[in-house]
C-alpha cells in the first residue's frame, strides 16, 4: 500500500470497456478505454495502460504530453472511472487485430500489476499498426480524447 493506504488498481477490482470515438465513425481508429473501480476501496492507476492489439509485437507507445500531473497516480474511489485514449493506426501497413489486452503499471516505472485484462472489442476487427499511441490515465474522458482525435 502507498502512503495513505491506497492500493494499486488491478484486474480484480476493475471493469473495463472500449468504445469507438466518435461512436458513429465508420472505422475504429480512435478508442476510449474505460476502467471502473468495482471494488469497495479506493485504488490508484499509475501512468498509462500497456495496450497490445491482437498479435502486435509491441505495446502502444504513450503520448508523453498527455500526462496532466506527471508522477501523480489517478485515484479511483469505488464506482469511479478512469480513461485513456488510444489511436489504433496511422499511415502504415495494417494488420487485423481481433483482441485488445490491457496491462496495468505498478508504482515503480516499468513494473506491472496483476494479470493482463482482455478488453471487450468495440468492433469485430480493428485494423492496427505500429503507429498505435495511448494516453496517460485521467478521470476526464474529454481530456484523453483531445490527445488522440488530432492524430
Amino acid at each position: 500500500m502507498a502512503k495513505g493506504g491506497v492500493a494499486v488498481c488491478d484486474q480484480r477490482v476493475l471493469g473495463v470497456s472500449a468504445s469507438k470515438e466518435p461512436a458513429d465513425s465508420a472505422d475504429a481508429r480512435h478508442l476510449l478505454l474505460t476502467v471502473q473501480n468495482t471494488g469497495d476501496k479506493k485504488c490508484d492507476l499509475y501512468r498509462y495502460p500497456l495496450v497490445r492489439l491482437g498479435d502486435g509485437r509491441k505495446t502502444a507507445r504513450v503520448i508523453a504530453e498527455s500526462d496532466p500531473h506527471p508522477g501523480v497516480p489517478v485515484t479511483l474511489a469505488p464506482g469511479e472511472e478512469g480513461y485513456a485514449g488510444l489511436v489504433v493506426n496511422g499511415p502504415m501497413d495494417e494488420y487485423e487485430a481481433k483482441s485488445i489486452t490491457l496491462g496495468l503499471q505498478g508504482r515503480k516505472a516499468g513494473s506491472s500489476v496483476g494479470k493482463p485484462i482482455d478488453v471487450p472489442m468495440p468492433v469485430e476487427t480493428l485494423y492496427a499498426n505500429d503507429f498505435q499511441r495511448v494516453t496517460y490515465w485521467t478521470t476526464a474522458p474529454g481530456f484523453a480524447l483531445d490527445f488522440i482525435m488530432s492524430r
